[in-house]
């Protein structure tokens, strides 16, 4: 799936505005980079980024002040190229003329931003990284558990959705069922959300399509969260073998992340909520470095060592 995101995302979504071009509002942004373009103002452009956004802040503007309205004019003229899709102005500096006669000619909006000029290059790149990313469809129920975001896969009918109901009712958050929209934002992080047709809602066999925020408040919904753990249902035979200590590690991998995967088997009387909570929780306390399987062993081994002794 391709992702789009014009200069009208940006305005409606971060605190910026149009001060000049409103009619090219729907230009495509193609990249996620932001350029900061000191070098390219005084003249070397041999590597100049002419596909990125055009961030211009406090510095860049105090060494234009020192330049005439010609030599400013030839500046932006090396700036503002077709591929530029904007130049942004921080901290509600005001749009030299030259720029905007130039940025107009080209057909490049000029925006201005109240932030420092850091500030709008870490939300630009957060939400451009977020919305070009590339995209992995996945099928299951995704929940923040104490924090984490956990996500239930299994077959069809294995109670995936409503053991996420269950979990709301006890307190934690749904970010996506049925499908989740799965994208890096950088080499160990993923991140999923539901799609936007899909936000909110839960589908219980038997009682239908139900709005969680709705019914639940706004506390019981996330829009987005990093992805942790996954968690199988499997429906149990009765003749698989399960492992027993949790000495077996097992990852799935996703892009190029490795996200940890536990398998559980359903049957009739266990509760899955609690048991997806004590997962959760016994994931994190892996992570501060407290591993109950070690512990049994180390135990086992004392008692062993003991009998011989004795």
């Amino acid at each position: 799936m391709e992702n789009k995101v014009t200069v009208r995302d940006l305005v409606s979504t971060l605190d910026m505005r149009i001060s000049y071009g409103e009619e090219f509002a729907d230009r495509l942004i193609t990249s996620s980079e932001v350029s900061r373009p000191g070098l390219v103002l005084t003249g070397y452009n041999d590597l100049y980024p002419q596909e990125r956004i055009q961030l211009i802040g406090r510095t860049e503007m105090s060494y234009l002040d020192t330049k005439t309205s010609a030599e400013r004019l030839q500046i932006f003229a090396t700036l503002c190229k077709e591929e530029t899709p904007a130049i942004i102005i921080s901290r509600d500096l005001a749009v030299p003329q030259e720029l905007a006669q130039v940025a107009v000619a080209q057909g490049i909006p000029v925006l201005q931003a109240r932030s420092k000029t850091s500030r709008v290059l870490a939300n630009l790149t957060n939400y451009l990284e977020g919305k070009l990313a590339e995209r992995f469809s996945k099928h299951g129920v995704f929940v923040e558990v104490f924090g984490m975001g956990v996500l239930l896969v299994g077959g069809s009918g294995v109670g995936k959705s409503e053991t996420a109901l269950e979990l709301i009712q006890r307190g934690h958050r749904l970010i996506a069922d049925d499908r989740v929209e799965l994208f890096m934002i950088d080499e160990l992080t993923l991140i999923g959300e539901a799609p936007e047709i899909l936000q909110n809602l839960l589908e219980i066999r038997g009682l239908g399509i139900i709005d969680v925020m709705s019914l639940y408040g706004v506390s019981a919904i996330r829009r987005s969260k990093r992805l942790e753990l996954i968690i199988e249902l499997v429906l149990d035979d009765g003749k698989t073998e399960y492992d027993r200590l949790g000495s077996q590690r097992e990852f799935e991998q996703i892009f190029e992340v490795n996200v940890p995967k536990i398998r559980i088997p359903v049957k009739t009387g266990r509760n899955l909520a609690v048991i997806i909570e004590s997962a959760a929780m016994n994931y994190r306390a892996n992570q501060m470095g407290y591993d109950a399987t070690e512990t049994f062993n180390k135990k086992l081994d004392q008692l062993i060592m003991a009998n011989r002794e004795g």
